[in-house]
């Protein structure tokens, strides 16, 4: 019998499903809650290193950096406008965000910067932030379009590094 491709790739998905539930069956590997996770991922990662300074370890200012992250992502209101080659993002929201999306945006926008070699601009505002982009071309203006303003944040594959350095109570900026 010949399948059409769609049914051969659910096929194969239910089956790596089947198997890789049948794998894991006995050992559990879900930490929960993303910020859960993340926090256990780190305190993994320090207590496997022997030279972990353990009077500098701050997990506290780790889970706070990680509700900035949450607030941002799901509270914040995001306006962009386009002038050529310029994208601005207005980034805002409640009293209990604001200072999440000050934090966030300020602290992304030079490693966004170094990331892509774009020229971008942060400020603070009384109700969020500003973060501007300026590109050198159409092509790339259509990739910060695309990518939108919760895109970039996530550009550098920064966020593991920086998590480990705020739990080590180094700063990661």
């Amino acid at each position: 019998m010949k399948l059409g491709l769609l049914t051969a790739a659910m096929v194969v998905v239910a089956t790596s499903a089947m198997s890789q539930h049948a794998h894991q069956s006995n050992s559990v590997k879900e930490t929960g809650q993303a910020q859960f996770a993340a926090i256990a991922q780190i305190v993994a990662l320090l207590r496997d290193d022997l030279e972990t300074d353990w009077g500098h370890v701050d997990i506290d200012a780790l889970r706070n950096h990680l509700v900035d992250m949450d607030n941002v992502t799901a509270r914040a209101a995001v306006e962009r406008s386009v002038n050529e080659l310029v994208l601005t993002f207005i980034v805002t929201g409640d009293a209990t965000s604001v200072p999440s999306i000050q934090s966030m945006v300020l602290a992304h926008s030079p490693m966004l910067q170094q990331a892509t070699g774009w020229s971008v601009v942060a400020e603070e505002r009384a109700n969020g932030a500003m973060m501007a982009i300026q590109v050198a071309s159409e092509d790339e203006m259509n990739q910060v379009t695309g990518l939108g303003f919760f895109g970039l944040l996530t550009i550098g594959a920064h966020h593991q590094q920086h998590h480990l350095m705020i739990a080590m109570g180094r700063s990661p900026y």
